[in-house]
């Protein structure tokens, strides 16, 4: 069973995610999954009465916005990162915490690394699916690089100005 950064410990993933865009109803394992945003548009009703929870994953190049109206009824939304330079979901992360209201677990998927884990951090993302062959227990270190930053962010929007102590 996979590893995954959740908060800021390291624990068992319990979620299975169906990474072919292409795939369908038929192809699920039985559990719990995270499936593409497509599958997701065609067959949310059906998804939601299989056994197992149901995620929704979003590529690099799809808009938080198509989620805007099953925002109350999913508990992930898992957000891909294709390459390590590729940061548009950072910007569909921070659309659903403040804009869309999601409050449920925010994942990372895909080339998820040490040196991007403190901005996802404050963009919303609580849940970090480690890229195969990186050590987890290594890669949790780039939640601790940065303590103080001059801007607001998702978790706290108060500049550091307000925050500090006086």
């Amino acid at each position: 069973m996979p590893r995954l950064i959740k908060g800021e410990s390291i624990v068992e993933d319990t979620w299975l995610w169906v990474e072919d865009k292409t795939a369908t109803l038929a192809d699920l394992p039985d559990g719990d999954v995270i499936v593409p945003l497509a599958l997701w548009q065609t067959e949310s009703e059906r998804l939601l009465e299989r056994a197992g929870a149901v995620g929704v994953w979003l590529d690099s190049d799809e808009e938080a916005e198509a989620l805007a109206g099953d925002i109350d009824r999913l508990s992930l939304i898992g957000l891909h990162f294709p390459v390590f330079g590729d940061g548009r979901n950072l910007s569909n992360a921070v659309l659903l915490r403040t804009r869309l209201g999601f409050t449920g677990e925010l994942r990372a998927l895909g080339d998820v690394a040490r040196d991007q884990l403190s901005y996802m951090r404050r963009c919303g993302i609580d849940a970090y699916l480690v890229a195969p062959g990186r050590d987890v227990e290594q890669e949790i270190s780039g939640l601790k690089v940065m303590h103080d930053y001059y801007q607001g962010d998702v978790l706290d929007p108060r500049p550091l100005f307000l925050r500090a102590q006086r």
